[in-house]
């Protein structure tokens, strides 16, 4: 499943051509691909046609697009993008062959770029779109990445964060537009991720620690902090020397610092990369594979021996996935 690094890819290459681009027509190829919007997909087609998308945001691993209908009595909305386990956002040219498992066709008029698509490709159809109400964040602050942050695999060119900020910018604090402050209603529920402005790491670290549960278990959570799933746990463990089952109520307050700040880290390091690819379901949206797999240190290196001692990485089971780390390294304390 894409994870942070990866959505943030998506969304960097979306940005520029999608913001203020005119919805000029939409096909719905498959139904199922519908699954979370909530109405019929003529519904879908009527309130898209004719709109404008004010730009492409991003919360942890959920993608929206803030969306102006082209009927002035309709309420402001964001088309939401759930990537599921294989979904891809593409652009393509009008004149291009169809991609075999396009499931919904969006055709714009950008002002940067002229007319293009937006293909919603989805091989295992876990993914879906839907038009949502937003909701105001509840601390007031933008609710998600949007326009100029700049994310690279090198954190001390960045801040604590990993993001430039240039003032008054698209989706930043001083941005007056009121899309920015509102969050789509079936996004309103996850935590804000370790990489955002926003991103509350005192209380984060508090909640943390009051919990009695493992310590990967806990970083999963979207409710907790979000953008991290089953790659980027491991690996930013890994670094942190920290133990997948270590339970979070015998972390330090500065370890659990440590283990945030690798987190960052590491999803800095990935988005250099393209994020991580292992097959052809995680594209960005010119079709090209991220490169971060082979800088893996623990995920998927069952077997081989960790970079930092030389012990075999192991495998175990975790919640119908695998956890891998290193059995030298990352002792349970």
């Amino acid at each position: 499943m894409p994870e942070l690094p990866e959505v943030e890819v998506v969304r960097a290459g979306l940005q520029p051509v999608v913001s203020g681009a005119v919805v000029s027509g939409v096909e719905i190829l498959d139904p199922r691909s519908l699954k979370r919007h909530g109405g019929p997909s003529d519904d879908f087609v009527d309130r898209l046609v004719g709109g404008t998308i004010d730009a492409a945001v991003r919360r942890g691993k959920f993608l929206w697009f803030p969306f102006e209908p082209a009927r002035a009595h309709d309420e402001p909305l964001a088309l939401v993008a759930h990537l599921g386990m294989s979904g891809q956002v593409l652009l393509r040219d009008r004149d291009a062959e169809p991609d075999r498992l396009m499931r919904i066709r969006l055709d714009v008029e950008s002002p940067a770029v002229g007319p293009i698509r937006l293909a919603f490709v989805d091989q295992r159809i876990f993914g879906s779109m839907a038009l949502d109400e937003t909701v105001p964040t509840l601390d007031g602050r933008p609710a998600g990445f949007a326009g100029p942050r700049l994310l690279g695999s090198d954190p001390d060119a960045l801040d604590a964060r990993g993001h430039r900020d240039v003032p008054g910018a698209v989706g930043t604090d001083a941005d007056p537009a009121d899309w920015v402050r509102r969050v789509p209603h079936q996004v309103s529920h996850i935590a804000r991720d370790p990489l955002d402005p926003a991103f509350d790491e005192r209380r984060v670290i508090a909640r943390l620690l009051a919990r009695r549960t493992g310590v990967k278990r806990a970083l999963l959570d979207q409710g907790l902090l979000s953008g991290v799933g089953n790659i980027y746990a491991d690996e930013s463990l890994w670094a942190a020397r920290v133990h997948p089952e270590q339970p979070t109520e015998s972390l330090s307050a500065a370890r659990a610092r440590v283990l945030l700040a690798e987190v960052r880290v590491v999803l800095l390091r990935a988005l250099g990369e393209g994020g991580t690819s292992f097959d052809a379901q995680y594209v960005n949206v010119n079709g090209q594979s991220g490169y971060f797999s082979h800088s893996l240190n623990a995920y998927g290196r069952q077997g081989e021996t960790c970079p930092r001692c030389g012990t075999p990485i192991v495998r175990e089971a975790f919640m119908n996935r695998s956890s891998h780390f290193c059995p030298r390294c990352q002792r349970v304390r």
